[in-house]
C-alpha cells in the first residue's frame, strides 16, 4: 500500500498494518523476550508517547511509529538485541518504506528510535526523541512485574542476580526521565526500588 501524499485514514491503515507486523513478531517462538513485550511493553510505551505528544507538542504520528518499531530489531533477531537501537533504524526503513512512507518522516522515526536507551547520550533534538526518550523508562517503572519476569524467567537469573538487574534497570530509567515527568512516577519509583535490596545473610 502506497501512501506517500496520502489520506490520515490511508495513514491510520498503515500504522495499524505496521502494529500487526509487530504483534506478530512479537508471537513468534524465536523471539527471546515471550509475548509479554508486546502486552506488556511495546503497547505501553505507545500509550504513554501519544500521553506526552501534546505535553511535548510533538507529533504524535512520528511518536507512534517510533514507539511500535523501538524494539523491532531485537525482537526479530536476538542477535541484535544489544545494539538494536542502532539495527532498529534499518528495520523501520525497510518497513516503512514498504508503505511508501515520505523519506524525511522515515528519517524523523529512525532519529527517535537511535536515541530511546538509556546508554545513548541524553542530548535529545526534538519534542517527539523527547516523548520516546521518556515514554519507554516510564513503562519500565510502571511496569516492575515485566521486568521480573524478564530477569528471572527470560533471563533465568537468581533471586539476588535478578533483583540487582531489575534495580539496576530502574535506575538506569528514571535517571533517563526529564525531571517533569520524573515527578509523574516519582511515588511509583520510590515504592518499588525498596522491594528489589538484596538481602545480605547478616542482615
Amino acid at each position: 500500500m502506497i501512501i506517500a501524499g496520502g489520506t490520515r485514514q490511508r495513514r491510520r491503515i498503515m500504522i495499524a498494518d505496521i502494529e500487526r507486523i509487530v504483534e506478530e513478531a512479537c508471537a513468534q517462538d524465536t523471539n527471546i523476550f515471550g509475548y509479554g513485550i508486546w502486552t506488556h511493553h511495546i503497547t505501553q510505551v505507545v500509550k504513554h508517547g501519544k500521553r506526552l505528544a501534546p505535553i511535548f507538542k510533538a507529533d504524535e504520528e512520528i511518536v507512534q511509529l517510533a514507539a511500535r518499531l523501538h524494539d523491532y530489531a531485537s525482537v526479530k533477531d536476538k542477535a541484535l538485541y544489544h545494539d538494536h537501537h542502532i539495527h532498529g533504524l534499518r528495520e523501520a526503513e525497510l518497513l516503512l518504506q514498504r508503505f511508501g512512507y515520505p523519506l524525511e518522516r522515515i528519517e524523523a522515526v529512525k532519529q527517535r528510535i537511535e536515541g530511546h536507551r538509556a546508554a545513548v547520550s541524553r542530548e535529545r533534538r526534538s519534542a517527539e526523541a523527547e516523548c520516546l526518550t521518556n515514554a519507554d523508562p516510564i513503562t519500565h517503572i510502571e511496569n516492575v512485574p515485566s521486568l521480573l519476569h524478564l530477569a528471572f524467567v527470560q533471563h533465568r537469573l537468581g533471586i539476588d542476580e535478578g533483583a540487582q538487574w531489575v534495580r539496576g534497570k530502574l535506575e538506569g530509567s528514571w535517571k533517563k526521565l526529564s525531571p517533569s515527568v520524573q515527578e509523574m512516577v516519582r511515588q511509583k519509583y520510590e515504592v518499588a526500588l525498596p522491594v528489589l535490596t538484596v538481602i545480605t545473610a547478616d542482615a
